[in-house]
């Protein structure tokens, strides 16, 4: 005869940590901020005025 098993565990969703809606969108901010190179130097420089 068997070993009779063990009663089975009711299964249990993974622990998933509250992360508030404001710290997830300035994470987002921030990667994309990294992530994109800066703009080219613009071609047109407007003329500086001599000084009086």
């Amino acid at each position: 005869m068997s070993a009779p098993r063990p009663p089975a565990r009711p299964e249990r969703t993974p622990a998933v940590p509250r992360v508030p809606m404001r710290d997830l969108l300035a994470s987002c901010t921030a990667a994309k901020a990294i992530s994109t190179p800066p703009p080219p130097p613009a071609e047109h420089t407007p003329a500086h005025r001599e000084a009086a």
